[in-house]
């Protein structure tokens, strides 16, 4: 087997392995090497190209990504996938998450719960928010996998930055309280938001849980112009992290 054959068979085996995920451009790939992902492989077609990319956007990497990416042919390229946005596919492994440590733990960050969310992009823009707004991290209850390769482009990879993980059920105990996001609740700047709050959020069409709800500790509603019926689940959840962010002291933030 040729040398670009030899890639393209490793790249297909890697793929299919479990807690290997796909990146697909530079903005993943850069976000998983700054913040400790292991990048099993990485090709592109134009080296050149991705290299004078690298010195604009993210000069910091240049180097590392000189020496982890591959060039194959443009052929071959092709044949591994969709086009990504930029000339780099690459393959990484996904962190090691301790989740009973995430839910128990006692910092001052909040922690978001996503209820069955239903598009990638969107949920992959949350993520992208929570990283921004230093979140204790990301829980998806069901709905759609935030490490698919459309939440992951979503996201620009910062799923590599934060705890993201996605559940079936939310387990017990949960040291941390929980806090619905609901219409019918006080509203922000009303009544503040418990530090290191579980924060719950359901789908734009079906809103929360009713057992969720249920369970929660104390619920909030965003106050919104009348006849405004929802907002775009990143949009909500953008406004909710800006809250909590500003009511904690600068040097608790990232806790």
């Amino acid at each position: 087997m040729d040398r670009a054959g030899s890639i393209a068979a490793r790249f297909a085996a890697l793929s299919g392995e479990p807690g290997l995920v796909r990146l697909d451009g530079i903005h993943p790939l850069k976000h998983a090497l700054r913040f400790g992902g292991v990048v099993e492989l990485a090709v592109s077609p134009a080296k050149a190209a991705l290299l004078d990319l690298a010195r604009e956007l993210c000069p910091d990497l240049e180097d590392r990504l000189r020496d982890l990416v591959l060039e194959v042919p443009p052929s071959l390229f092709a044949a591994l996938g969709p086009p990504p946005p930029s000339p780099v596919l690459a393959i990484a492994r996904r962190p090691a998450i301790e989740l009973s440590s995430l839910l128990t733990s006692e910092g001052t960050a909040p922690l978001l719960l996503l209820d069955r969310p239903v598009h990638a992009g969107n949920l992959g823009a949350v993520v992208r928010v929570a990283a921004a707004l230093e979140a204790a991290g990301v829980i998806v209850l069901g709905g759609v996998d935030p490490w698919s390769p459309v939440a992951l482009r979503g996201a620009a990879g910062l799923q590599f930055a934060l705890p993201v993980v996605r559940l079936e059920r939310l387990p017990g105990p949960i040291r941390r309280p929980l806090v619905a996001l609901h219409p019918e609740g006080p509203p922000l700047g009303v009544e503040p938001l418990p530090a290191g709050a579980l924060l719950a959020f359901g789908t734009e069409r079906h809103g929360l849980d009713p057992a969720l709800r249920a369970r929660a500790d104390a619920v909030r509603a965003i106050p919104m112009r009348p006849g405004v019926s929802s907002l775009n689940l990143a949009t909500a959840v953008a406004i909710v992290l800006w809250e909590a962010r500003r009511l904690l002291p600068s040097s608790t933030r990232a806790g």
